[in-house]
């Protein structure tokens, strides 16, 4: 089982078991369980759950629950092997909130037989931050509704 899915299991069943701590609480609302700020990790769990979904075909290279950075390795799509990508994100508040995400990416292409350094297209960061909170809001949504 890799890092990620150990991580991503990790981080349900920590929330699991933080929603039946509030089973015995009759006063408290339902919809409180999927307020922006539930986390039972240093940052938004929406987020990470989201950030490392949207992540799970990169191979991750390191993973910071408690400080909200999720760093993958290099990515080579077989579509495209003469070019790889490296990702990282940083989830910086308990909130979510779009200026909570901060998605960065390197790009290398291949020149004679080394890899070079190449820009990354600002709509491909973008995009992938806007995948995460999609995500993001979509699992908060579930859990409101459920």
């Amino acid at each position: 089982m890799s890092f990620a899915r150990r991580a991503a299991y990790a981080l349900l069943a920590t929330a699991a078991l933080a929603s039946l701590g509030a089973c015995g609480k009759k006063e408290r609302p339902k919809a409180d369980l999927a307020a922006a700020k539930i986390t039972t990790i240093g940052v938004n769990s929406y987020l990470w759950r989201a950030s490392l979904e949207a992540l799970s075909f990169m191979p991750l290279l390191q993973t910071d629950s408690n400080g909200g950075v999720i760093v993958t390795d290099w990515y080579i799509n077989p579509k495209n092997p003469g070019e790889r990508m490296k990702v990282s994100v940083t989830i910086l508040d308990e909130d979510l909130r779009a200026d909570a995400l901060r998605v960065a990416a390197s790009r290398q292409v291949a020149s004679g037989g080394t890899w070079v350094e190449a820009p990354v297209d600002a709509a491909t960061v973008q995009k992938l931050e806007d995948v995460i909170l999609t995500k993001a809001r979509d699992l908060r949504r579930s859990a409101v509704a459920g």
